[in-house]
């Protein structure tokens, strides 16, 4: 073979392989991973509901997810978890729901990325990220039943100077992923965190934070629904600290849909109070948690329904994928209010673990 022939040999297999690695560097990768939580729970509190007055003594699966993680050319990616929710349906079998579904678009060099379909909302997954225990339980607003982790809509997520700013916005059918579509009213949701200070964890909810999150929408068949929440917070290895205020109003209208004035009911406005920490001990596996959430969904009534909740635990880290956790979960309610349908959940041991794949 002549010079020139190797020569352009050569150059033809370079080419190939550039073309190959471009290929490979394009083409689509599925991932799929999962997360659990199972629990042994011991109720400390005696239940007068149970045959004998004893106190329950279960062993559960609270939840699991499976997500289904598509990579494409372009910027385009994918998502498809579905949610194996531990709470029994009415045929005493656990039920198995879509939660997220969706088509995600970042284009090259933007810090937008677009949604379409069963998305995320912007505050929850934010949230649970920077308290790193859902393991435990649902956060303040969510187990108020004020917000949802999912529903059906098209957002933007926006992330500049690598998370200093960090923020979603997106429009929802406002009845959370559990529920059905409802009518034409839909719901606007934005959250925005601005990073004041730099800590040794990088990312959405690293460093000092200020965060603020508002809703506006109308529930099915009209009336009102609004959400407005501020929060700090400091993330580092080993502290979380964050404390938040939120205020809510609702309110619903009846009548018709034919056009014909309707007049809204009395606005019912709430507050909730969250505040929670994570001390990781230095050079050790052990964590230890604290939570204090204080709801009032009714402020300046005499109802007696503000409720206090105060969670205290002990966590080991097994490995990357392990986690245990032995805390103490207690409510206690305004005047001191408790028929057996909340004494039943008022004060409960648990031993909880999270495994991941």
């Amino acid at each position: 073979m002549t010079t020139p022939s190797r020569q352009a040999l050569g150059i033809a297999l370079l080419a190939l392989a550039s073309g190959a690695s471009r290929l490979s560097a394009q083409a689509p990768t599925v991932t799929v991973s999962g997360v659990g939580y199972v629990q042994y729970l011991y109720q400390l509190k005696q239940d007068s509901s149970l045959t004998g007055k004893g106190h329950q003594n279960n062993f559960d699966v609270t939840r699991a997810y499976v997500n289904v993680l598509g990579k494409f050319p372009a910027g385009l990616s994918t998502r498809v978890t579905l949610d194996l929710d531990g709470r029994k349906a009415a045929s005493n079998q656990l039920s198995i729901r879509l939660k997220y579904a969706y088509l995600a678009w970042t284009p090259e060099k933007s810090p937008l990325t677009f949604k379409l379909g069963e998305i995320h909302t912007p505050l929850l997954d934010w949230e649970e990220a920077l308290w790193d225990y859902r393991m435990q339980g649902t956060m303040a607003m969510e187990r108020a039943g004020y917000v949802s982790s999912s529903d059906f809509g098209a957002g933007i997520d926006g992330n500049w100077g690598y998370d200093k700013v960090n923020m979603q916005v997106g429009v929802y059918n406002g009845e959370n992923y559990s529920g059905a579509p409802g009518d034409q009213r839909k719901d606007l949701m934005g959250r925005i965190s601005l990073k004041l200070l730099n800590t040794d964890v990088p990312g959405r909810v690293g460093g000092l934070r200020v965060t603020g999150y508002a809703q506006y929408g109308k529930p099915t068949t009209g009336g009102r629904r609004q959400r407005v929440l501020g929060m700090v917070s400091y993330k580092s290895k080993m502290l979380t600290l964050a404390g938040e205020i939120a205020a809510t109003r609702d309110s619903v209208t009846g009548g018709s849909f034919s056009g014909t004035a309707v007049t809204p009911a009395a606005n019912k406005t709430g507050r909730i109070y969250s505040v929670f920490g994570v001390l990781n001990v230095p050079q050790s596996k052990f964590g230890i948690i604290g939570r204090l959430d204080i709801t009032d969904p009714q402020t300046g009534s005499a109802t007696n329904d503000r409720q206090t909740r105060i969670i205290g635990g002990v966590s080991y880290q097994v490995n990357p994928n392990f986690r245990l956790l032995a805390d103490v979960d207690n409510v206690s309610r305004q005047g001191g209010n408790y028929a057996n349908a909340f004494n039943a959940t008022r004060s409960t041991g648990f031993l909880q673990a999270q495994f991941t794949f």
